[in-house]
């Protein structure tokens, strides 16, 4: 009974609960960050998440999403059991009956087997926000298939390889702000969840040391919040920003000159007469390569001897501006200009004035920007006392800090102008010298790494043999026309068209065109297309309802069009719906997991950092995970790397692979890079350990090496760091990484175009394509779709971000955190919602040239005037993932996609709406205009689509007992 006045609660749950009984760690997955948790234990069931105090990434720091895992687990989405299509039905209608895991190996051995005899292309495996990608790209190598890849091609290549191609590194993983010592930091098109915990942590620490922060974005959300400036921006315009600075910068001769002569190849000069050679950096035939895929004996001017001279010979001092003749030898006579001097002349014309009529961002500003960041780079430099020898023998007693430093990711990449546009950002960072420096931009490792990777992708039929792994990695990274992935008719060899001519530099794939390629049979057709963890049907694809249509269109033999589609996922997803078979996966607390430093490792700036998971609960139902059955299936396929010499299967399942797998026989490199040899004494390099697993879980499942400190700064060059990455496998060899001021690898490609260069040439329709996007120079160019567009009719740009409480489609669903948001809103100015009349909370129609979608409207001062934005992944099918039909996520809920195109008519011919060099994928291009809902229509988003519920999913509040399914 209450009893008034009395000092005990009225419900004290913790008090009428045992205590906790056991504690488990292991690493988050409810975003990319990939942080330490402990997982809170009662009688064997999960009650509380918390950060890990003892791991180096998060330090004990958890967000809303880390702590809701718990909601993921308990989630009436669940997929419980194999599921296959029944019979008869239609793709879309959930029609499925439940099979045994026996009986999927059995369907999938018979019929990848018949594939990898006959044509191992047939066979593509696509795979969305996993973590991974070494594993299921060693399964499509050996299997023989080039139709692999991960989600890049549709998130951030743009970003990845604008940067690797520039400077042998990249934001996020493999590089970063260094804020422990910046004085002055930019941030640009950065979402709210980007590197979240870690970011957070360092930007208050940064903050309260007196920091300046300015961030650049159409939005001011998340990150942007806490800024002392915010600088509205117009999405797609950030490269012309870039432009401006670097003029500025250059106009005032406010660079790090000394730094772009020895680290660069800005001195290093290029011909100018026409020809095969135009554009091309000229070579020293008595020098010795050290690198005969990308060799170092280039030319200089030196001012000493006003003579031509071998970039890397000691005492020059490269010219960085000027034009010169070369003298005696094999290029006598021949025009050149240092590789700076051309850029000098690509950003004569980019003046402040002419970016504010681009960005919106006013002149003066550029101008005052510049100024702040040649005051950080330069007025407050320092230096550290660490003692270092650099590749050319030159032994230097200090580190100098730059101390201004930058963070970009998709803002930048998901346009069809990102590559260019990175790769403005990242010789910007470079001109104030800013790159693995104190208060720059850090290295992480396996990065850096060669400019680019010495990694090709399959360039020929010979590559792809039945019953024969892929003869080169299935992605790579192209340094010539030669490269490229294409048939003996010079027809695209991969199902996306990555590396064809119409995508050439296509580091991650283009998953997005997967399936419109497959049911066009353009350039051929598949037989099976295996997606794991992507919502290919909904918030994973653009034109969505199209892509629905196309997932069910069949032949005129009533087959259809993509014979078998196997969807691997945790939940009933939209895409669940369309699949002929479906595997239930485990969620991240359910299953062992390695953060590889062979894929995307959680390293620090002061050396390599892995981690694992560790159960901490058993599956779900039928659920295993996808890692085991790549495993399973590679061993039952008998696939070489997974079979030992008398065809016997060589490994238990994924921890004995994860354990014994090494990269080559007796390499010591394997997945996981700590407790190595016998005992488990070695790091990096060593033998395999029985025990490895049970050591990472004693150690709070991270392994972390530390660098000394001679090892931290300057890695391109560090003859030292060099040296001990190359004994590690960490890189091929141990040559300088010089940052690509100039790139002679784009001018390759637009030689070709130009038929100035033997070898493979773009057909003719692309010619100009090439030409005029394969600048060895960044320059900026509108965004595709604005070349299709009536830009006075839709006036508004229209962008997405994901927010920081939910991380894709997987959280919208989560009970926790559909509290905080339940449904989305398209934020639109203040006074551009007033001047059209649309009220704060009003029904609107938004529209583009490839569709329209009903919402609701929300005035917003954090949003620039030209621009409307919402969160992406929330809209959902009417029953999705198991929500009500009358739920806010497909009542109120809405995506954005269903405006954007997938491909483009341009020119007469139609390509993807990508970026023209990486394939990545214009998710931030599409135009928009506003009108007003009629007072009449439904108050509900539209279009409306229905999802259906499968077999074995958890009977949520129905059921009588837990682990009920129905």
């Amino acid at each position: 009974m209450f009893k008034l006045f009395s000092s005990a609660p009225v419900h004290d749950p913790i008090g009428q609960q045992q205590p906790i009984d056991e504690i488990k760690k292991t690493t988050c997955y409810m975003c990319a960050c990939r942080c330490g948790i402990r997982a809170h234990l009662r009688e064997g069931e999960l009650v509380y998440i918390d950060g890990n105090p003892d791991h180096p990434l998060n330090k004990g720091v958890i967000c809303a999403k880390g702590s809701a895992g718990i909601m993921k687990q308990k989630s009436p989405a669940r997929i419980t059991q194999p599921l296959l299509r029944k019979a008869g039905s239609a793709r879309g209608e959930g029609a499925f009956e439940p099979i045994s895991w026996e009986q999927v190996f059995e369907i999938l051995s018979e019929r990848l087997a018949k594939i990898r005899a006959s044509d191992p292309k047939k066979f593509a495996l696509f795979t969305g926000r996993d973590q991974m990608q070494a594993l299921t790209g060693l399964f499509a190598r050996q299997f023989g298939t080039p139709n692999y890849a991960a989600h890049g091609g549709f998130c951030s290549v743009n970003m990845a390889a604008g940067m690797i191609y520039t400077i042998g590194g990249s934001f996020w993983e493999f590089g970063g702000p260094d804020l422990d010592r910046a004085k002055l930091f930019i941030m640009i098109g950065t979402a709210e969840d980007h590197h979240s915990n870690p970011m957070k942590i360092a930007l208050s620490k940064f903050k309260r040391a007196g920091g300046r922060f300015i961030s650049i974005n159409p939005v001011r959300t998340g990150y942007s919040a806490i800024a002392d400036e915010w600088i509205p921006i117009k999405p797609g315009t950030d490269g012309a920003l870039f432009m401006a600075l670097m003029h500025e910068l250059i106009r005032e001769e406010k660079f790090d000159a000394p730094f772009l002569q020895r680290y660069s190849n800005s001195g290093q000069l290029v011909c100018l007469d026409s020809g095969p050679e135009e554009g091309l950096f000229l070579y020293d035939p008595d020098s010795e390569q050290i690198n005969l895929d990308l060799p170092h004996n280039k030319y200089v001017w030196d001012e000493k001897t006003n003579s031509a001279r071998p970039c890397f010979e000691a005492g020059v001092s490269p010219a960085l501006s000027g034009e010169y003749i070369m003298g005696a030898g094999p290029h006598a006579g021949k025009k050149v200009a240092p590789a700076f001097e051309l850029l000098r002349r690509q950003v004569a014309d980019t003046t402040p004035e002419w970016a504010a009529s681009i960005t919106g961002i006013a002149a003066e500003r550029i101008r005052q920007l510049a100024k702040e960041m040649a005051h950080a780079a330069f007025e407050q430099a320092f230096e550290l006392p660490i003692q270092w020898t650099d590749v050319w023998g030159v032994e230097h007693d200090k580190v100098i800090g730059r101390p201004v430093a930058f963070h970009a990711m998709r803002g930048l990449s998901a346009h069809s102008n990102g590559f260019q546009t990175t790769r403005g950002l990242a010789v910007l960072m470079s001109l104030l010298g800013t790159i693995d420096r104190p208060g720059g931009f850090r290295h992480k490792a396996p990065y850096p790494r060669q400019v680019p990777p010495n990694v090709k992708p399959p360039s020929s039929e010979a590559d792809v043999k039945p019953n024969t792994p892929l003869g080169k990695a299935p992605l790579g990274w192209p340094t010539q026309p030669e490269d490229l992935a294409l048939d003996n008719n010079e027809q695209p060899l991969r199902i996306d068209k990555a590396y064809s001519w119409e995508h050439p530099l296509a580091a991650h794939g283009l998953m997005h065109n997967v399936i419109t390629n497959a049911v066009k049979g353009d350039p051929y057709t598949i037989d099976t297309l295996m997606i794991f963890m992507a919502n290919m049907s909904w918030n994973s694809t653009m034109n969505t309802m199209q892509v629905r249509e196309l997932l069910n269109s069949k032949n005129t033999d009533g087959e259809f069009k993509i014979p078998f589609l196997v969807v691997c996922d945790a939940f009933q997803s939209e895409m669940v719906d369309f699949a002929d078979l479906v595997l239930p996966d485990t969620t991240y607390l359910e299953r062992h997991d390695v953060m590889s430093m062979l894929d995307r490792p959680i390293s620090e700036f002061d050396g390599p950092v892995d981690s694992v998971r560790i159960p901490v609960l058993a599956p779900m139902g039928e659920c295993k995970p996808f890692q085991e059955v790549l495993v399973e299936l590679a061993s039952r396929l008998k696939l070489p790397a997974f079979t030992t010499a008398d065809g016997q299967r060589k490994f238990t399942g994924y921890t004995d692979f994860i354990t014994r797998f090494e990269t080559a026989p007796d390499s010591g490199i394997g997945f996981l890079a700590g407790w190595r040899g016998k005992d488990g004494e070695k790091s990096l390099r060593g033998e395999p350990n029985v025990n490895q697993w049970q050591q990472y879980a004693d150690n709070n499942c991270v392994f972390q090496y530390h660098m000394p400190e001679e090892h931290h700064y300057m890695r391109n060059w560090n003859r030292s760091y060099l040296d001990f990455a190359k004994a590690n496998a960490i890189r091929q060899k141990n040559d300088p990484i010089m940052i690509a001021v100039y790139s002679d690898i784009l001018q390759k490609f637009r030689l070709a175009a130009q038929g100035k260069r033997p070898g493979r040439k773009p057909p003719e329709h692309l010619k100009k394509r090439i030409e005029k996007y394969f600048d060895p120079l960044p320059f900026w160019y509108p965004p595709l779709e604005e070349e299709v567009t009536d830009l006075a009719t839709f006036n508004l740009n229209a962008i997405t971000q994901r927010p920081m409480a939910m991380y894709h489609s997987w959280d919208s669903q989560n009970a926790w955190l559909r509290q905080i948001h339940s449904h989305n809103y398209l934020f639109v100015n203040t006074k551009t919602a007033t001047d059209q009349g649309i009220a704060d909370g009003a029904w609107i129609w938004i529209e583009s040239q490839w569709g329209k979608v009903k919402c609701m409207a929300r005035h917003s001062e954090a949003v620039d005037p030209g621009t409307v934005w919402t969160w992406n992944a929330i809209g959902k099918a009417e029953s999705a993932w198991s929500l009500a039909a009358n739920a806010d996520e497909s009542k109120k809920g809405f995506l954005l996609n269903h405006l954007i195109t997938e491909e483009l008519a341009l020119g007469g011919f139609t390509v993807s709406n990508s970026d023209p060099i990486t394939g990545q994928a214009g998710w931030y291009d599409v135009r928009v205009k506003l009108a007003l809902a009629d007072a009449s229509e439904p108050a509900e988003t539209w279009p409306q689509v229905k999802a259906f519920t499968v077999p074995g999913m958890p009977l949520g509040k129905n059921a009588k007992n837990a682990g009920e399914f129905q």
